[in-house]
């Protein structure tokens, strides 16, 4: 049967740049010296520091514990000792430092004990607090703690369970090789959120622009006899936000108020689920994942990267061409720079791209709105991102309010367009 697929308004389609850093398998980036992995790597509490300086630490050890239920644990990268736990510059835009663990390697790279489990001899409740204590979260780049995602609404069971590969983002080629190289793994994971959700339906959705993906993905489905319904999406930005993927595959509509599991669906990302199926299956906690390092490089690639790996040891691998002036963490659309090249890659870096006068030139002179409308056209969420910048510049911000601003996602669809 073939899966009815639905639009949603606006988007854009700008050049995906994604084919240089294809070219080669994922590669295992090499353990650095020292990390610097910070407490804070999810939306929601920052991690308590269960370890003291000058401890012994073992890899996959628990050194940051989850803060309520709306925060995720931290573990240690690598064996090693501790030198400091001390405010260190974030991967954030701002560059505000945030409370770090730092950590000397000491080359042996020893697993503490790891304890894999049967998630269908547990009941949900354990299950959910193992993810959260194996620091599992949304590893597209949203990074908010997975479990607290597996609690379907108390009136609503949920229908569909969506697995989003889709990767609209330009350059970002992370989940994309994911898919291709272990696919197994993320039906397995699938499968397990599923269960956790009682999902009727699993439906992954991928762009149409990752044939290789797709065909892997099916593959995986067919060969575990699983019911999961992978599902070619068109290519679109931002086709991969959830609630985009969700009204394409679905047809529901989120509405800005309420969430997906109020409709009866739920959407994870094809990353989290591999992690929460490692987390389960081999009782290995989030402690590295697949980051794009592509851009002004001479050699685009995707590593596995371990978690605290200052961006200065990461884009050395991808040796930067002399006019490299700027990294990028996350695609062009929705990136920010990164501050500071000793700044760490964390759960949230899906993507590092090395920016060149030639390849990201500066914005031109900002000229005044002609109100042409166009941004209103692509704007995904049905706002009118012209209206809003008038009050925004009137500082007229109750209007802004009236105006929906909080339902912007910040895809950058507006700018793209944008004549002036």
């Amino acid at each position: 049967m073939l899966q009815r697929l639905f639009r949603f308004k606006g988007g854009v389609k700008p050049p995906t740049n994604k084919t240089p850093s294809l070219q080669l398998p994922i590669g295992r980036a090499p353990l650095p010296a020292r990390l610097v992995v910070p407490l804070h790597q999810s939306i929601g509490g920052a991690a308590n520091p269960l370890v003291a300086v000058g401890e012994h630490v073992r890899k996959g050890q628990l050194i940051g514990g989850a803060d309520g239920w709306v925060s995720a644990a931290v573990h240690a990268p690598t064996s090693g000792t501790v030198l400091a736990i001390e405010e260190r510059v974030a991967a954030h835009p701002s560059g505000l430092p945030t409370l770090s663990m730092v950590i000397e390697a000491d080359g042996r790279d020893e697993w503490s004990e790891r304890c894999p489990v049967d998630y269908r001899s547990l009941p949900p409740e354990a299950v959910r607090e193992i993810l959260r204590d194996a620091g599992v979260v949304g590893l597209g780049g949203a990074v908010f703690p997975s479990h607290a995602k597996l609690t379907a609404a108390k009136a609503v069971p949920v229908e569909e369970l969506v697995i989003n590969g889709a990767e609209c983002e330009p350059f970002m080629t992370c989940d994309d090789l994911l898919m291709r190289e272990r696919a197994e793994e993320i039906v397995r994971g699938s499968a397990i959120f599923r269960d956790l959700l009682a999902a009727r339906r699993v439906l992954i959705g991928i762009e149409d622009n990752k044939p290789e993906a797709v065909a892997a993905m099916a593959q995986a489905v067919r060969a575990l006899g699983e019911d999961h319904e992978v599902v070619t999406v068109p290519t679109r930005y931002p086709a991969g936000g959830a609630k985009q993927l969700i009204r394409v595959l679905t047809g529901k509509e989120v509405p800005a108020s309420k969430r997906s599991t109020d409709l009866g669906v739920q959407c994870f990302n094809v990353a989290t689920v591999y992690t929460a199926y490692r987390a389960l299956a081999f009782g290995e906690p989030v402690i590295s994942r697949i980051v794009t390092l592509t851009g002004n490089v001479e050699h685009p690639r995707n590593w596995e990267v371990r978690l605290g790996t200052p961006l200065r040891d990461l884009v050395a691998l991808g040796e930067p061409k002399a006019d490299t002036c700027r990294y990028l963490m996350g695609g062009p659309m929705m990136g920010f720079e990164m501050p500071s090249l000793e700044a760490p890659i964390v759960k949230a870096s899906n993507c590092i791209i090395a920016a060149s006068p030639a390849t990201f030139p500066a914005s031109p002179p900002e000229m005044p709105c002609i109100r042409c409308g166009a941004c209103a056209d692509v704007c995904p969420h049905e706002l009118q991102p012209f209206e809003l910048y008038w009050f925004a510049r009137a500082r007229n911000f109750g209007k802004t309010q009236e105006y929906h601003v909080f339902d912007c996602i910040e895809c950058g669809c507006c700018s793209y367009v944008c004549p002036s």
